[in-house]
């Protein structure tokens, strides 16, 4: 059955994806902010959920293995795009992002290249972990927005614009180091993929 539970919730992650951009173009930033960071956080978890229950359940399909990827890097993708057009593109978020984005491109163009051999560039533990953290940073970054516009709406509470300090500092420092992982998986990808690049056609 293809519709089964696993691939739905991956659609539906895959769905949420550009949802998290739409929030801003319908709603006020402080409500914006909140349905953003909500439909990011309710879709990075059913990441887990999905792989978990395709595998318990015995439901793997081919359709939830096609998805998957694309859904996360969808989320990332376009959940970065918000972000640094409201940070006035900040160096500081510019750069980690575009580290980011490249590794996901390159890599996707090594596996298209590869074709039937693309089994070569298995999803590794390192690069499930680089994902999470990339989720992570990202729903933290959005948190930023949550706190300073709370702030300004409720009196300028001087712990909400501290929080909104925090939550960005901290944010900033995860997505440097989810640069960072993403940069190891992919030239550990290009690696295991190497010798096929070095055949002759």
């Amino acid at each position: 059955m293809i519709w089964n539970l696993p691939n739905t919730l991956t659609t539906l992650r895959l769905l949420a994806a550009p949802m998290v951009a739409v929030m801003f173009l319908f709603f006020p930033r402080f409500y914006a902010d909140w349905f953003a960071l909500v439909l990011f956080v309710g879709a990075a978890i059913t990441d887990w959920f999905d792989g978990y229950l395709a595998r318990a359940w015995k439901q793997q399909t081919k359709l939830g293995a096609m998805l998957d990827p694309i859904a996360d890097k969808a989320m990332v993708v376009i959940a970065l795009m918000v972000i640094i057009g409201f940070s006035s593109w900040k160096a500081s978020l510019v750069l980690p992002a575009t580290m980011i984005l490249f590794r996901e491109v390159f890599v996707s163009g090594l596996r298209e290249f590869l074709g039937d051999v693309a089994g070569t560039l298995a999803v590794t533990k390192l690069a499930k972990w680089k994902t999470t953290l990339q989720m992570i940073a990202i729903a933290v970054l959005f948190s930023q927005g949550v706190f300073e516009h709370y702030s300004a709406t409720a009196g300028g509470l001087g712990w909400k614009l501290m929080a909104a300090r925090w939550s960005g500092g901290v944010g900033l420092v995860l997505l440097w180091a989810a640069a960072g992982l993403t940069l190891m998986t992919g030239w550990d990808y290009f690696r295991k993929a190497l010798p096929h690049l070095k055949e002759t056609v």
